[in-house]
């Protein structure tokens, strides 16, 4: 509650995050259960008005991934449930959106997510645009903003530009070369990190003007590494690009990770 109340003083609006999780992990069945079962459903609004009302949230932003094919009209018709409980009491509702390019996109991270209807049963949606450069996957940027414009353009033709967030990562990822795949796992490292790493190896920082991202290369006993983060230009890109759209605004994931450049740019 601490927490909340040092939000509101800053002038920060905190929402509280619905995420199926179990053991840390997303769970789509926990997701199938709640849109196919009624008096779950209700359940689950109840106490998150509850919540919302005891803690002083503005509303809920739901993130749920990996949302089943069957039931996507299931969840955006939750979704719809859920802000009709909120908006009654003066509060709202946001979702977290996988970064699609085209409505009939594969994949389990996709294939539940339908940008039109969730945009019709939402307040706000957040686009989750990146994680191109992930864990398991070879080096690149994190958010590419050739990507990033690719799910922007789509998610357009969906959804009115007034209703959309940018979502911004705020870290990057150190990847061990020659990069096997389903071997190789980079790990996250924040953007302040990044440079200090440059710096303590004297690495130059190059920057991808197709990617609009900075990386490097280093030798750390013996074994080359390569760094893509994000810094002041490429942070500025984006921002350019959801002013160019007209978009409501931008996001950041996430802010465990301080980096000052963000709220200077902002500013």
């Amino acid at each position: 509650t601490w927490m909340i109340q040092l939000a509101w003083e800053n002038g920060i609006e905190p929402m509280l995050v619905l995420t199926p999780f179990t053991q840390g992990v997303f769970n789509n069945q926990l997701i199938q259960t709640l849109v196919e079962e009624e008096s779950v459903r209700e359940n689950v609004i109840t106490n998150l008005l509850k919540v919302v009302e005891e803690k002083g949230y503005v509303g809920v932003d739901v993130d749920f991934e990996y949302v089943r094919a069957q039931n996507r009209e299931g969840y955006a018709e939750f979704v719809g449930e859920l802000r009709a409980a909120m908006n009654e009491k003066g509060y709202r509702v946001s979702v977290a959106l996988a970064p699609k390019t085209s409505s009939d996109q594969k994949g389990l991270l996709y294939e539940g997510i339908d940008y039109a209807l969730l945009g019709e049963q939402a307040d706000r949606l957040f686009l989750m645009t990146y994680e191109w450069g992930y864990s398991y996957g070879p080096p690149m940027a994190v958010a590419p903003l050739t990507k990033v414009r690719q799910v922007v353009e789509y998610a357009l033709t969906q959804i009115p530009a007034e209703k959309l967030l940018m979502g911004i990562p705020n870290y990057g990822y150190n990847w061990t070369l020659p990069y096997e795949k389903g071997v190789t796992k980079a790990e996250t490292i924040g953007n302040v990190g990044a440079v200090r790493l440059a710096v303590e190896y004297g690495a130059p920082i190059q920057y991808d003007q197709e990617a609009q991202s900075p990386y490097f290369t280093y030798r750390n006993q013996g074994r080359e590494q390569e760094v893509w983060f994000e810094d002041v230009r490429s942070i500025a890109a984006k921002i350019e690009l959801a002013k160019e759209y007209e978009l409501y605004g931008v996001g950041y994931w996430n802010l465990m990770r301080p980096f000052r450049a963000n709220w200077i740019m902002l500013e």
